[in-house]
C-alpha cells in the first residue's frame, strides 16, 4: 500500500512521522476548532506538551483558524439546518470559541435571509399543526419548536402573534 504524501500550505512535503500527518488530514478534511483538534490529539495518545505544539504548528501554518471555523459553522448551520442565532452561539460557546470569533460568525448570517427562513419554517410547522384545534396549544407547540431551533424568543412571539392574527382574519 502506498503512503499518502501530505503537503503544507507552502507546497512543501510534510514528513510522515507520528501524529502530524493524521492530525493534518483531520484538519484538512473539515474545518475544525481548537477544542476538536485538542480532543483528537489526546485520543491519538499525545501528551499535553505535544498537543500544544501540534496546535501551535497548525495555527502557524494556517490550517487551524477559529475565526474561519466560526464563520463556516454559523453560515452552514443556518443554511443547512435552519438554526437560529441563539443555538449557533450556544454551540460555538460549547466549543470555547472567543466572543470576537462568534461575532464574526454571526455576521455571516444575512438579516433578510434570517427573517425569510424564520417565516418559512413557521409556515411549514403551522401546516404540520393544522389538525390542532386548540389555538393556545398550537401557539405553544409552534413557540417551543422555534425556540428549540434557536430563534430569539421576542422575535418568535411577534411572528407567531402576527401569523395567528392573519390566520384568524381569513
Amino acid at each position: 500500500m502506498e503512503r499518502v504524501q501530505h503537503i503544507d500550505n507552502d507546497g512543501k512535503p510534510i514528513k510522515e512521522s507520528g501524529v502530524a500527518p493524521a492530525i493534518l488530514h483531520y484538519c484538512k478534511y473539515q474545518e475544525r476548532c481548537h477544542v476538536e483538534v485538542r480532543n483528537k490529539l489526546y485520543e491519538l495518545g499525545c501528551k499535553p506538551s505535544e498537543v500544544e505544539q501540534h496546535i501551535a504548528n497548525l495555527v502557524e501554518s494556517g490550517t487551524l483558524n477559529e475565526e474561519r471555523f466560526a464563520k463556516l459553522y454559523a453560515g452552514g448551520k443556518f443554511r443547512m439546518k435552519q438554526w437560529g442565532r441563539e443555538k449557533i452561539k450556544q454551540q460555538l460557546k460549547l466549543r470555547k470559541i472567543s466572543d470576537y470569533c462568534i461575532r464574526k460568525g454571526m455576521a455571516e448570517i444575512d438579516a433578510a435571509d434570517y427573517e425569510k427562513t424564520l417565516v418559512k419554517i413557521t409556515h411549514k410547522k403551522l401546516l404540520e399543526l393544522k389538525s390542532e384545534r386548540n389555538q393556545i396549544v398550537k401557539k405553544m407547540k409552534l413557540y417551543k419548536f422555534l425556540v428549540q431551533k434557536g430563534y430569539e424568543r421576542d422575535l418568535v412571539m411577534t411572528l407567531i402573534n402576527e401569523t395567528m392574527k392573519k390566520a384568524s382574519e381569513k
